[in-house]
């Protein structure tokens, strides 16, 4: 079992020392700075699955003891869940699904709107997951935002009072996945709820970085639903979750219907299942459960209070030297001082490169993962970016084209809880160097994604991993 020193973050996770293929035909070791997308799997959930695999079985209703404790543990998990984020088992259920995308669908089919009462405000900087689904299911208003890019209290305010007595839900992003901004959530939910609407936070990039306290329901301040992704919260298994008032839960039909949450069918009727069951149709991703409490049981040994400090050290630091490097253009927050605010989640872009280009040549030449483009947030980048209408027009009509050449868009570095000082400097040296063009690549740019390519790059990835072998 896990016992490495446990003073080093990097000790807890898999891979990190996994060397890939560079340009000039060398291998480095890979850095990952985009765990906003993605996180790699710790170690202790590899080890936890490993112990399982062996007893894995259907779980509820099988009699043999591999299913007894395969539905032990699944259930243990959601159990583990509601604990992490300050839910009380009692009034609060957790329901599994694959990822916060499918949960905020779920809430959004499932919700009571009715004609009288049907506006859901979310805002300008939500992911799409937690702005498309509610736009299927009733009228959206967008808030505004500030001029940095952070969501503006009193434009808020302001709809709150414009829309009274007609707002549903308020459901807004904890963090920022493009500038990691955190959101008061708590005090919007005390707004929302004196306006007689209920309110729903996407914890997906908040959860792995600090600690969620949703509060008793009888709190003005409570949140009424949360969702979750364990694929960012180092448990890369396929699961996420949906936690809210089990009451709400308790009624209506389920959004998906199939086996496992019924009580009984006949040729012309159903009963559903009490909740979770009721909203967990077919057999369930266990693993990914039982992941994603191992990942949670990790985290909360370390602490998370001691998760965003080391986050804000990094942050800070890289903040810092950004400041020096007048090529670099840093979007959202830019002050090191307010490091401890907000996520390690840096937009940027460097002056005379394609964010396209910044990215291909950081992977192909320096072994340095990033994400560039518009991070699923596409109406949040081009409010950063000042794209006026006249240009987005433009951009989406190239689009449509099948051209994504001159699609406006950022490089987002992303800190997760291994990543270090050494390898922040490393990156700021291949910025220094990319931009005095020491880099050796002759890239060419494909129309149809916009991507960047070196000449000549040729890679048989089956002498990597292969499913054949």
């Amino acid at each position: 079992m896990f016992e490495k020193n446990e003073s080093d973050y990097r000790n807890y996770f898999v891979g990190l020392d996994t060397e890939v293929p560079l340009l000039n035909g060398r291998k480095g070791k890979y850095i990952n700075f985009d765990n906003a997308a993605s996180t790699p799997p710790m170690l202790p959930v590899k080890e936890k699955i490993d112990q399982f695999l062996p007893y894995y079985s259907s779980v509820h209703r099988g009699t043999g003891f591999k299913s007894q404790i395969s539905t032990h543990l699944y259930e243990e998990s959601r159990k583990k869940v509601l604990k992490f984020v300050g839910a009380d088992p009692q009034t609060h259920v957790c329901i599994f699904g694959k990822n916060t995308t499918e949960a905020i669908n779920k809430l959004a089919r499932r919700f009571p709107f009715t004609p009288e009462k049907n506006i859901v405000l979310v805002s300008t900087q939500e992911h799409h997951s937690n702005d498309l689904p509610w736009r299927k299911a009733a009228k959206v208003i967008h808030i505004g935002l500030t001029p940095d890019g952070a969501l503006d209290e009193a434009d808020y305010d302001h709809l709150l009072q414009e829309y009274k007595g007609r707002v549903a839900i308020v459901s807004v992003t904890g963090a920022s996945n493009v500038t990691g901004f955190i959101n008061p959530v708590h005090h919007m939910a005390v707004k929302a709820h004196a306006a007689g609407a209920l309110i729903c936070v996407d914890c997906a990039q908040l959860a792995p970085h600090r600690k969620i306290d949703m509060r008793p329901v009888d709190s003005p301040d409570h949140l009424d639903f949360i969702t979750i992704s364990a694929h960012k919260m180092y448990a890369p298994f396929g699961t996420g979750a949906l936690i809210g008032r089990k009451e709400f839960f308790a009624t209506g039909d389920p959004d998906m219907v199939g086996g496992g949450e019924v009580e009984i069918v006949t040729l012309d009727s159903v009963e559903w299942s009490e909740p979770p069951d009721r909203d967990e149709a077919g057999s369930p991703n266990t693993i990914g459960a039982i992941a994603l409490a191992a990942a949670i049981t990790t985290l909360e040994k370390i602490g998370m209070q001691t998760v965003a400090d080391h986050e804000a050290e990094l942050t800070t630091h890289i903040l810092t030297r950004l400041a020096e490097m007048p090529y670099m253009h840093v979007l959202g927050d830019r002050n090191p001082a307010n490091a401890g605010n907000r996520l390690g989640v840096i937009p940027l872009n460097m002056q005379g490169y394609s964010h396209y280009l910044l990215a291909a040549i950081l992977g192909f030449e320096f072994g340095i993962g990033v994400r560039n483009g518009c991070f699923c947030a596409h109406p949040y980048l081009l409010k950063l970016m000042n794209v006026d209408e006249a240009e987005a027009d433009k951009v989406r009509s190239s689009i449509l084209a099948k051209d994504k050449r001159d699609v406006p868009g950022l490089v987002r570095i992303s800190f997760g809880l291994y990543n270090t000082i050494e390898e922040i400097d490393i990156l700021l040296r291949a910025l220094e160097e990319i931009h005095a063009g020491k880099f050796q690549g002759k890239y060419r740019q494909d129309t149809a994604t916009g991507a960047y390519l070196p000449d000549g790059w040729q890679m048989d990835f089956h002498q990597y991993c292969s499913l054949d072998n």
